[in-house]
């Protein structure tokens, strides 16, 4: 009996501690709890690991203040700063002067105006682009990636930085713990005797004890000599070439940009390499004077639990709430947030044409079912959703109108919009907005439409399996 009240009492305790550490966050307290009841002599130890709010470490907040100056000194004096509707060059946003204003104060990162953008939309094109920058480097190579294989791709990077570094370029890498993790010694020793610098960021081992696991550097990111940037969803292997034989065809998009924006890449990467190796990088060389000649207006946001703000998600809804005709979403996982799913079906109360476009093969099943768990709702409210069926879908792209568009890392997700540290380009120039569309349409030819009532005859084991997903999907 008193070992039976004693496990009570640290039931109960665990229960009060993770209500009170998740009380501004309802769906992951519950999250929390259908675990803890699952395995109760272990719930708190595993919130111990995977749950603790990254925003409270002393270390992050100091690095997040110290790199601001760098912003403010060579990114915000070197750009030129969009203040006005007329100068964004986009008819559109005219009547909606609040969504600018928002977008201003959303995170350290400004909207710009002097850029130049390239949509690539496959890996074959996006990785022979950045290899001919990399080529092209006399300064510095700065690359942030989740994912660095050790294949075929992952050598021709290699073999680049390899090469550029002994030429003198200063060549950084910084790779997540957990999505490069097989990178081992034989891979990384010869970029190490080049002379090329890599970190990991948050060592699965190390994040493990930290408490800081379950946050990953989600970003993708490339500079080259501070003029060139390359963001978008495509990490270093050869499956984002198709050669998976699993997932086949992968489907993705990336950026190349030039110009002001290029700027705030630099002051992301600055952050994440100041966080991961205790160096603080703010010399002038790192911000020279481009002499683009673009006019497209850009903003790069940065997020993830490093900010005050939760950036991308605020900029998503507040793009949702500010669309009149046509919302279209491609992302490999699809887990909104509150917020998100309400903004979604008054879009399409208010006449709005609402389109995602989702895998129709997963490369993660509990991820998946809990996509499909929210489809139900959102199909009953108008909502139109389509499955990718030439290979895997994993692009990160949406559109609003004709009002603004963003390519990057951010998934339609709560793990993107408040766990991970993230990036998105947000488009502002008609053009580029619309050859964005264009592909969309194109991406809808090799889909198929998820019938609502065909969907809805699925069996009872499927129901339930993605009824407890979606119960832990804040957690995803």
């Amino acid at each position: 009996m008193k070992i039976f009240a004693a496990a009570l009492c640290l039931f109960i305790l665990q229960i009060i501690v993770i209500l009170v550490l998740e009380y501004r966050r309802p769906q992951r307290a519950v999250a929390w709890l259908f675990l803890l009841f699952c395995c109760p002599p272990l719930g708190l130890l595993i919130y111990y690991f995977l749950g603790r709010d990254y925003r409270q470490s002393r270390k992050l907040k100091a690095h997040a203040a110290g790199t601001r100056r760098v912003l403010h000194d060579y990114a915000a004096e070197r750009s030129q700063l969009i203040t006005r509707m007329e100068d964004t060059g986009n008819p559109e946003l005219s009547s909606h002067k609040e969504l600018l204003r928002l977008l201003d104060g959303l995170s350290e990162s400004l909207v710009t105006g002097r850029n130049a953008s390239r949509i690539l939309v496959n890996a074959g094109e996006a990785y022979e682009s950045m290899l001919e920058a990399m080529e092209s480097a006399s300064e510095h190579i700065h690359l942030e990636v989740y994912i660095f294989r050790n294949d075929a791709t992952g050598e021709r990077f290699q073999d680049v930085m390899i090469r550029k570094a002994r030429q003198g370029v200063k060549v950084r890498l910084l790779c997540d713990g957990l999505g490069s993790r097989k990178l081992g010694r034989r891979f990384l020793r010869p970029l190490a005797s080049a002379g090329v610098e890599t970190h990991f960021f948050l060592p699965s081992l190390a994040s493990l004890f930290g408490g800081r696991f379950n946050y990953r550097n989600h970003r993708k990111i490339l500079i080259v000599d501070g003029l060139v940037g390359f963001t978008g969803g495509i990490n270093i292997g050869d499956e984002y070439l198709g050669k998976d034989p699993k997932m086949g065809f992968w489907r993705d998009t990336h950026l190349r940009l030039e110009g002001d924006a290029v700027y705030y890449m630099q002051h992301v990467f600055l952050k994440d390499w100041q966080l991961v190796s205790g160096e603080r990088l703010s010399h002038p060389r790192l911000f020279p004077v481009h002499g683009c000649e673009g006019t497209e207006g850009v903003q790069i946001i940065g997020s993830g639990p490093d900010g005050e703000i939760d950036a991308n998600q605020a900029m998503i809804f507040a793009a949702i709430c500010a669309a009149e005709s046509r919302i279209w979403i491609a992302s490999p996982y699809f887990i909104p947030d509150p917020a998100i799913l309400r903004a979604l079906k008054n879009a399409v109360l208010r006449g709005a044409d609402v389109r995602i476009i989702i895998p129709s093969k997963p490369d993660s099943a509990l991820v998946y079912n809990a996509s499909l768990s929210y489809l139900d709702n959102l199909l009953d409210a108008g909502v139109k959703f389509y499955r990718y069926r030439k290979g895997f879908m994993h692009a990160k792209v949406w559109i609003a109108d004709g009002l603004l568009a963003s390519v990057g890392s951010v998934n339609m997700d709560m793990r993107s919009f408040y766990t991970d540290f993230e990036l998105s380009a947000v488009l502002l120039q008609p053009q580029r907005i619309e050859e964005l569309a264009n592909q969309f349409r194109r991406d809808l030819e090799d889909s198929e439409t998820v019938d609502p009532y065909v969907f809805r005859q699925r069996g009872e084991l499927a129901r339930a399996t993605e009824e407890i997903c979606s119960l832990l999907s804040p957690l995803l």
